[in-house]
Order: structure tokens, then C-alpha cells, then sequence
């Protein structure tokens, strides 16, 4: 299944919040990477956010 279909099978205030976190995380990977910071450290950071905005997803109320 594509991800698009995948997403249009969630709710409205899902696809939002995944639109937003998904915004934000590619903003801070772009800022990591125009600070010249290592790309390790840059991914960790990423994925430590991503992790908690998957939670959040998770527990979210429709």
C-alpha cells in the first residue's frame, strides 16, 4: 500500500499533526547539516525527536 493511501486512511487531526512533525523534523535535519554538525549526531537527534512525536501520535485522542 503507498503511502499516501496509508494516510488518507488516518484522521484529519493525525494527518495534521504527522504533516507538522514531519515539517519540523526535516527543518532541524536541514539546520544540523548548515551548522556543518556530524551527521551521526545530526541523525541521532532526529531520531530521538522522531521517537517522541511517534509517542505522542501514539496516545493522541482523535
Amino acid at each position: 500500500m503507498s503511502l499516501r493511501r496509508r494516510m488518507e486512511l488516518a484522521s484529519r487531526p493525525v494527518r495534521q499533526r504527522a504533516d507538522l512533525g514531519n515539517r519540523r523534523l526535516h527543518q532541524r535535519w536541514e539546520n544540523f547539516l548548515a551548522r556543518k554538525k556530524n551527521t551521526n549526531i545530526a541523525a541521532v537527534a532526529v531520531a530521538r525527536e522522531l521517537a517522541g512525536w511517534c509517542w505522542s501520535l501514539a496516545v493522541m485522542e482523535d
